[in-house]
């Protein structure tokens, strides 16, 4: 991969996190997570697009990361079967000693991307998607359950899949179609049962004054729940309350509740009923709320207080 690390110095020395668009080097963005900020740079002729990661105090911890994300590729892609896109790595100190660190990956074309190809499909391709989805997450577990050593992780929301293929001139999933996954820069592996990244990095997004509680209280939990093929799938039905498509949800609980029946019995998965997931999503939307406002409090300390700079990006209102 062609990675112009000047570019992202340039980018770097005048990025605001208030207004990430509005800096020196222009960007779109492309998505956010709790840490992180996903872009691509406006004119880039190699189509790369950028997870900017603020984490790491320290070479270490970067190399950690570097090997766990690389092998976490490594297995989705070659062992258990998953496509993903060309992926690679890019991190260098600023003026001030401080690491910048980028995971980047060829751009998957943002039309394709789930959570926008479920806007423009029919019902009946929707529920084609999601049987893909769970097609290819059942290669997961399927893989940790025949490997005593190695222990994966998936996050499946369906924003973190993209249509390989598609034309959104005819939106349409047919049986062959395929899928991209590219959330791997949160490498969910365990090897003898020790956590491949360091989890507690990721709490650097949580303000100082709630850090111990979510250690103490949810980090555990957090984690090991993307390690639960029942729970991912119960966040990946939620998802649909987020994006306005609650009407699907009683339709997609029955097929793919028929699909841990007919095609993944072995798991002697637990039928996911209505009230679970709209629980979950419940909780999970009260818990979002109070994180982010409490981020946006951190954010005015340390910036309009303390002057300092806030390195995360805290998105816009989201309709949820």
């Amino acid at each position: 991969m062609k990675i112009d690390i000047e570019l992202l110095r340039r980018l770097e020395n005048s990025i605001d996190t208030y207004n990430p668009e509005t800096g020196e080097v222009p960007i779109k963005i492309l998505g956010y997570g709790e840490i992180s900020l996903v872009f691509e740079i406006v004119g880039d002729p190699e189509q790369l697009a950028y997870k900017r990661i603020p984490i790491f105090d320290n070479e270490e911890q970067v190399e950690r990361h570097i090997w766990a994300y690389n092998e976490y590729s490594r297995i989705l892609s070659k062992e258990v079967g998953l496509n993903i896109p060309e992926y690679d790595v890019a991190w260098f100190k600023d003026e001030n000693e401080k690491i910048r660190f980028y995971c980047v990956q060829k751009k998957v074309m943002s039309e394709s991307v789930g959570n926008r190809v479920i806007h423009e499909l029919s019902e009946g391709d929707i529920n084609s998607l999601v049987l893909l989805v769970m097609r290819d997450m059942k290669k997961v577990w399927e893989y940790s359950n025949n490997h005593d050593t190695i222990d994966l992780g998936l996050d499946g929301q369906i924003s973190n899949f993209a249509v390989i293929g598609y034309d959104p001139k005819n939106p349409k999933i047919y049986d062959n179609t395929e899928l991209n996954y590219f959330d791997t820069s949160t490498p969910m592996f365990r090897q003898n049962g020790e956590e491949a990244m360091d989890a507690k990095l990721f709490l650097k997004s949580t303000p100082s004054f709630l850090r111990y509680l979510v250690k103490v209280a949810f980090l555990d939990e957090v984690v090991d729940r993307y390690y639960d093929w029942r729970l991912v799938t119960i966040d990946l039905i939620a998802n649909f309350f987020k994006e306005q498509k609650s009407e699907l949800i009683p339709g997609l609980i029955q097929q793919i509740n028929e699909f841990f029946e007919q095609e993944a019995s072995e798991f002697d998965i637990k039928a996911i009923t209505f009230e679970e997931v709209q629980k979950y999503y419940t909780n999970d939307k009260r818990i979002w709320v109070i994180f982010q406002n409490s981020r946006k409090i951190d954010r005015f300390i340390k910036t309009k207080i303390l002057r300092k700079q806030y390195d995360f990006y805290l998105p816009g209102k989201i309709k949820r």
